[in-house]
């Protein structure tokens, strides 16, 4: 649920001109909704609405786990700006507005406040818990975070204060006996798509409320248009039935989904390529066993493009390490943890069984001689970093001196430090030969950036945490939107056109092989550590080459409004492949064909805009739509291949439903669709966008005319130029938006935002400002229409 802080204002003087204001929007708005403004309905004479007669506009239903804040807000204002706009040139405009319950969060929530009451008491009172130490941050690869997702999971993002969902609801000011009702699912989806609307229409949105919903099973009519459209998706081949990575508990023997954890809520599967680093040089000690045998040390990278700045391999050598034999017959050493999830992934000959040759710790693999792939160097050595991390990757890690400031720390202290050299072992024919190798140019810092920004920030050693993590930032994010590769087959391009293209290769040659692990420690409530495991799952098959082919031209011809919108969507069709698209927990529209499966809250949402253009007529007003209809029809009768005449200009159905109700459901389609703009946040072009285009392709794969047609995708939204945070206070709803500036002069402060990708900043000041402009343009059409000669006669909102 949204932790909510009402964001720090500036006193005004006095509420009256902005309270002024509210009266006449409530006013106006109580007068639209009995004119019923904007409720539109399609011609009767059955014409297909063109571009220059018909505006059909929609906004990513929320997810109903809060109340709409400043965010939202952002992007539904331009999907508001553009229907206001259209509207004034003439055209029909529809824009429908639905609520997302589907997925996890909600039921997890649910069933977090039913457990805390069945376990502490109703009101619960939870055990006093001292405080603990914090973690020391070790040596761990940096994740170039993906756009598509947050700093946080959804899941701890919307935690707020308080480790238990009763407290965390309770921080929101409501009394024990109104949380014990959120220990139900049901309350949920009662309880805030109502707020949310009330909210919506306290904005003045141009919506047609009668087409509204809510998803999932307990809306009839939907469930049976998502049941349909995923009959059609599996018969036309794209869902298939396969492996899939996910969270598994190895002891309780299946995933373990993020009510199953005791720790790790919303933690998902972090691919990794595991590059194999083969043994050349002769093996002692312990090692001297596996005399003729090929033997890998195998290092866990989120970076494969800078393995040809590879200058040595780091273990720590006082971890323990075990070395395993696989199905292939080679000999893998790396930790147990790791071995383990391989066990899961179809490395072992026995299938979750680690088939363990030796032990080891990391002083029996030091100074071994290795042969790296892509290297410059066609020998490295292993040698000793001290704060590698045992609980994450393979505690075997790659050092590219030139592009992480941390390796080069570490290098250069074994460079100069003879002592710290001989205390392990290690010789100078292993260290002293090997200088950083120029592989990325990044502006700025030039080709060997982590030695620049060392020097810069001048880093004394590998000591340095705080100001490491400071450089591997500036490097990697710098590096990796804006550096070029210097060295390899594909000099010249672009590090992000590169590393898909050198992992492929590095993949496709033997010399990686893909690895996944939990993005952090999951712990199951039988009280053991998950892994990542295959398991089998149904799946969408994005990617498939005709499909993915068809989608292109989609993409081609869609209206992104900006280049870096149009990029985005090429680069994500360059790598996107399968999407599980099923799972066991939750909410949502079970498989037609397998109902222990339901259908993901990514999946389910993908073509659903063309529900909204009957959804006004199956509904009957209410967004779980079980009541009475205009039509007069239930949903058991809304079979696939009613959906089919609807929707797919099929044939005409065997059904009860009489002829002149479905023609009037098809004309209301053809007149609608296509959907002539998308508006959404940025982070979800690599996903739902995609996804979107992708199943629009598939449904109507030889009716261009039905695929979208605009899609506007904005940044993100600062309050007073500065992140907005749950944490800090820096915060506001829609509705406290609206309390503080009117409705109209919230509007005019999100218009003056900003208006492309880039982050938009709403500034408190410029709605202010607002109002006050707003008052006195009262005060002076009152002084206007005081004037007699102006013209009399009906109102018009056009």
């Amino acid at each position: 649920i949204h932790f909510y802080k009402r964001v720090n204002m500036s006193e005004r003087k006095g509420t009256f001109k902005v309270e002024f204001l509210k009266d006449i929007e409530k006013d106006v708005q109580a007068k639209w909704d009995k004119l019923k403004v904007f409720e539109v309905e399609a011609p009767e004479d059955g014409s297909k609405g063109t571009s220059d007669e018909k505006y059909l506009v929609t906004f990513p239903y929320p997810y109903m786990n809060g109340r709409l804040h400043l965010g939202h807000t952002f992007t539904i204002s331009k999907c508001e700006f553009a229907v206001g706009f259209q509207r004034l040139k003439g055209k029909k405009c529809l824009f429908p507005f639905g609520f997302h319950v589907s997925g996890m969060p909600i039921k997890a929530c649910a069933d977090k406040i039913a457990r805390e009451m069945k376990m502490f008491g109703n009101p619960p009172i939870f055990p006093v818990e001292e405080e603990t130490v914090p973690e020391v941050v070790e040596r761990e690869e940096f994740v170039i975070k993906d756009k598509s997702k947050g700093k946080k999971s959804k899941a701890a993002a919307k935690q707020g204060a308080g480790k238990y969902q009763w407290q965390i609801m309770k921080s929101l000011g409501m009394t024990d006996l109104e949380i014990a009702q959120f220990g139900s699912t049901d309350h949920w989806l009662e309880y805030f798509p109502p707020l949310c609307m009330e909210d919506c229409k306290r904005m003045g949105l141009h919506v047609d409320w009668r087409r509204s919903f809510i998803t999932t099973d307990v809306s009839p009519f939907y469930d049976s248009f998502v049941r349909w459209q995923f009959i059609r998706l599996k018969e036309r081949n794209k869902i298939k039935f396969g492996k899939r990575y996910t969270i598994f508990s190895p002891l309780d023997g299946q995933p373990c989904m993020d009510h199953d954890r005791a720790s790790g809520e919303g933690v998902g599967p972090q691919e990794y390529t595991l590059v194999k680093m083969k043994v050349v040089g002769e093996m002692k000690g312990k090692l001297a066993k596996l005399k003729g045998e090929a033997v890998f040390l195998v290092a866990a990278t989120l970076r494969p493009e800078t393995m040809y700045g590879q200058t040595n391999c780091w273990v720590r050598p006082d971890m323990k390490y075990v070395a395993v034999r696989l199905a292939n017959k080679e000999v893998w050493v790396c930790t147990a943890r790791a071995a383990r999830n391989m066990a899961y992934q179809g490395f072992m000959a026995t299938e979750e069984v680690v088939d363990t040759v030796m032990e080891l710790v990391g002083q029996d693999i030091m100074g071994l001689a290795l042969s790296a792939p892509l290297a410059h160097y066609k020998k490295i050595y292993t040698l000793p970093m001290l704060t590698i991390k045992e609980d994450k990757g393979t505690g075997v890690v790659t050092s590219v001196p030139s592009d992480s400031p941390d390796d080069w720390a570490a290098l250069r202290d074994l460079i100069n430090k003879q002592p710290f050299r001989e205390k392990y072992g290690v010789t100078d024919e292993m260290v002293l030969p090997f200088q950083p190798v120029p592989i990325i140019d990044i502006p700025g810092y030039g080709d060997l950036a982590a030695v620049t920004v060392v020097d810069q920030l001048k880093i004394q050693s590998q000591n340095d945490k705080d100001k490491l993590a400071e450089a591997k930032e500036m490097v990697y994010m710098k590096g990796f939107y804006e550096g070029v590769m210097a060295v390899g087959d594909h000099k010249g391009k672009s590090v992000q056109d590169a590393k898909p293209l050198i992992r492929t290769e590095l993949l496709s040659s033997g010399l990686a092989v893909v690895y996944k692990e939990p993005e952090k420690m999951v712990m199951s409530r039988s009280g053991e550590e998950c892994v990542v495991s295959l398991c089998d799952q149904w799946y969408i098959d994005y990617g498939e080459e005709e499909w993915r082919a068809l989608t292109q031209q989609a993409v081609d011809q869609l209206n992104t409004f900006t280049d870096e919108v149009k990029k985005n969507f090429n680069s994500t069709l360059d790598w996107l492949k399968e999407h599980a698209c099923s799972r066991t927990y939750g909410l949502g529209s079970k498989l037609p064909w397998d109902e222990s499966w339901l259908i993901e809250s990514l999946s389910d949402s993908t073509i659903y805009m063309s529900y909204y253009t009957v959804a006004h007529l199956l509904q009957g007003g209410t967004l779980k739509g079980t009541g009475p209809n205009a039509l007069s029809i239930t949903a058991d009768q809304m079979t696939p291949e009613v959906w089919d005449y609807i929707l797919l200009a099929g044939p005409a159905p065997k059904t009860t439903i009489p002829m002149a109700s479905l023609d009037k459901m098809k004309r209301e389609f053809e007149y609608w669709y296509p959907l002539d703009l998308r508006v959404s946040g940025k982070d979800l072009v690599p996903n739902h966008l995609t996804y979107a285009v992708y199943n629009h392709v598939a449904m109507w794969p030889e009716s261009k005319d039905k695929w979208i047609q605009g899609i506007r995708a904005n940044g993100h939204l600062l309050l007073n130029s500065e992140k907005m945070s749950k944490s800090t206070g820096n915060f506001m709803t829609l509705t406290d938006a609206i309390d503080a500036f009117s409705a109209d002069g919230m509007r005019l402060a999100l218009a003056d935002s900003g208006d492309s990708v880039e982050d938009a900043n709403f500034v408190s000041g410029t709605a202010d400002a607002a109002i006050l402009r707003l008052y006195t343009l009262v005060e002076w059409v009152k002084e206007v229409l005081a004037d007699e000669t102006l013209r009399d006669g009906e109102d018009t909102f056009h």
